[in-house]
């Protein structure tokens, strides 16, 4: 009763390289420094904590001073070895950087290392956490690191090695420390309970061990917190949670499934249990996503990978695939990412259980609402994307247009020109070479024997290109690009070779010139075409571009033919009739004045009036 009781940590502290759990990269160098002789001046320890930093240099100061050294093996009964065992020694300079950070100790550090050792071999500083010295004791150690006194080695060991100078980095041999994997620890938790006769059940070991996050000392830490627990019964996992305030696992599956299957009602009152039981709602909530994470996990990996990461049993494993068949990667991911949020939100308010009953409500509505199909449709409906176009399986040209009854009296008409999905689309279509012909000449009747399209001379009246509009828009498979398509885009040409879109709004054009929208429109062209990529122009409307809308005829001037304009590439045009050129011609006749008419009423006007009119070719109206 008298003796003082030792932490299991401390007690069973690594004497000897080889008691060193994991690490094997740099037990193997640091054995053959010593054995080949190659002993460096300094040395960094970086890591996680818990993972035998420090103890790695002690046992590194042991096997340089000891007595029958330097040796891998120190004999730990010599003077040298007892005192670094009980961290008396005289040679060995352990230093807590945190507490002696200013300048001033580094200077006395650097006083000090000029004398020699005292009983040992070597004098050695092991300056622990490191990355806590200010910036001035850094620059006051960096000469002496480089070139220290014979017989003087530096052991730094930091968790922050970017906060160490690179001055600092670039004079020590670097180790990194990695975390101890979960196998390892639980082997050594074992052999310790079996040392110490704690009767604890694997489950439960499994359960420290992924709550330590790959530290050892923490792992040994709760071993020996729960050795008080040790009774007639086996330390099981639930003990282990009820000691850390952990959700069991039933009752996090019972939470969850309530989520997943969006039951608000049911979730809020498994909630009431759980927060009566005595769980700090950041618990619960940390709980709750790591939980989510295990089924993501048994989600989308092999069984045998799920075992190894989950650290779960058959029987949890079972319960999660179960539960992973309701509901989507994308749904567990959105609650993961929610349950993030609110446990920040938890830690910085003065009412956690408001905000906590907030999560689980939100978390319970989110998961029928993140369903693909849902937020499609929603914002389609916001982004008035709901009209859909008829599906096409092939690109077609107009319909043939309505005849007249004198029309039908005509010989044969050919049909339409449809190219064939199976032949491709890219022959070129080609189109019978009409001669242009003035609209004064006479139409002959004839015309109608061969119903062939307009040349492409003349302004397409938007019917088929119309069609074709909305065939592409069906084709583009964002609801929110369909939808800004449709109220700020007008299609100038589409055809194979090439589709002009222009945009009413300069701040949409430069949405959909590059990224994902241009690329839905490219692969909506390639779709309606059925090729692969297509030439898709997206640009500001041009005074010249027209506007789709259906066909009007209106008076033209034709008494002397403009020089023609650069033209756009149009669809093929609905045909005009024979008999309606005709009407056509001798209606712009009857508007045309003679010339001689023109003079004559041109002396009734100023100079300026007459100006105008004859720029743009107009007329004066009483």
């Amino acid at each position: 009763m008298n003796e003082k009781y030792i932490p299991l940590y401390r007690k069973y502290r690594p004497q000897k390289l080889e008691e060193v759990v994991g690490q094997e990269h740099i037990k193997k160098a640091l054995k053959n420094a010593i054995e080949l002789n190659k002993i460096s001046h300094a040395y960094l320890f970086t890591g996680p904590r818990g993972t035998g930093k420090t103890s790695t240099a002690r046992i590194f100061a042991k096997s340089l001073n000891c007595k029958e050294g330097p040796t891998i093996n120190p004999c730990g009964v010599c003077e040298n070895c007892i005192d670094i065992t009980n961290s008396t020694p005289m040679d060995v300079i352990e230093i807590d950087a945190a507490s002696n950070r200013k300048v001033e100790d580094a200077q006395n550090i650097l006083e000090k290392v000029m004398y020699a050792p005292v009983n040992s071999r070597y004098k050695i500083y092991i300056i622990d956490e490191v990355h806590m010295l200010s910036t001035t004791a850094f620059n006051a150690l960096l000469k002496t690191l480089e070139e220290p006194p014979e017989n003087v080695i530096f052991i730094l060991a930091t968790t922050e090695v970017h906060k160490v100078l690179d001055t600092i980095k670039s004079r020590c041999q670097r180790f990194d420390f990695k975390r101890i994997t979960t196998d390892d620890i639980v082997n050594h938790l074992r052999y310790i309970a079996d040392n110490e006769k704690i009767n604890i059940t694997d489950d439960a070991l499994f359960t420290i061990a992924k709550n330590s996050a790959g530290g050892m000392r923490d792992s040994i830490a709760l071993l020996d917190q729960l050795s008080v627990l040790d009774g007639e019964e086996a330390i099981s996992t639930d003990d282990i949670n009820n000691l850390l305030g952990r959700l069991s696992f039933d009752t996090l599956n019972s939470l969850a499934d309530k989520i997943v299957n969006s039951k608000p009602q049911e979730a809020i009152e498994e909630l009431e249990n759980i927060y009566n039981s005595g769980n700090e709602p950041v618990q619960i909530l940390t709980n709750l996503m790591d939980y989510l994470k295990n089924l993501l996990i048994v989600k989308n990996c092999r069984k045998e990978i799920a075992f190894e990461l989950t650290q779960a049993n058959d029987a949890q494993v079972k319960a999660l695939s179960s539960q992973a068949e309701n509901v989507e990667t994308h749904q567990i991911v959105f609650l993961i990412d929610k349950c993030s949020e609110y446990i920040k939100e938890l830690k910085l308010t003065n009412n956690p259980r408001l905000w906590l009953e907030v999560a689980i409500i939100d978390l319970a509505n989110l998961t029928e609402n993140t369903s693909l199909v849902e937020l499609q449709n929603r914002i389609a409906r916001l982004e008035g994307g709901n009209v859909q176009p008829a599906k096409v399986s092939a690109y077609k040209t107009a319909p043939a247009p309505v005849m007249k009854p004198e029309m039908q009296k005509t010989e044969h008409v050919k049909p339409d020109i449809v190219v064939q999905k199976d032949k491709g689309v890219n022959e070129e279509i080609k189109e019978p070479e009409i001669p242009v012909k003035n609209m004064s000449e006479p139409v002959q009747n004839d015309a109608a024997e061969d119903f062939s399209p307009m040349p492409n001379s003349k302004h397409s009246d938007g019917a088929d290109i119309s069609v074709l509009w909305g065939r592409l828009l069906e084709n583009v498979h964002s609801a929110p690009t369909r939808a800004l398509l449709k109220q700020w885009a007008n299609p100038v040409k589409i055809a194979p070779d090439e589709t002009i879109l222009s945009m009413k709004n300069e701040i949409f054009l430069n949405q959909v010139q590059s990224g994902s929208k241009k690329q839905a429109i490219v692969d909506a062209v390639d779709t309606l075409f059925s090729r692969k990529n297509s030439n898709v122009v997206i640009r500001l409307p041009h005074p010249s571009d027209a506007q789709i809308k259906p066909v009007s005829v209106q008076s033209a001037e034709v008494v002397k033919p403009k020089p023609s304009p650069v033209m756009k590439p149009v669809q093929m045009e609905t045909e005009v009739e024979a008999q309606e050129v005709e009407e056509l011609k001798e209606e712009s006749q009857h508007q045309i004045k003679p010339k001689e008419e023109a003079k004559l009423e041109s002396t009734m006007h100023s100079d300026n009036v007459n100006m105008v009119l004859d720029v743009f070719e107009g007329k004066v109206i009483d």
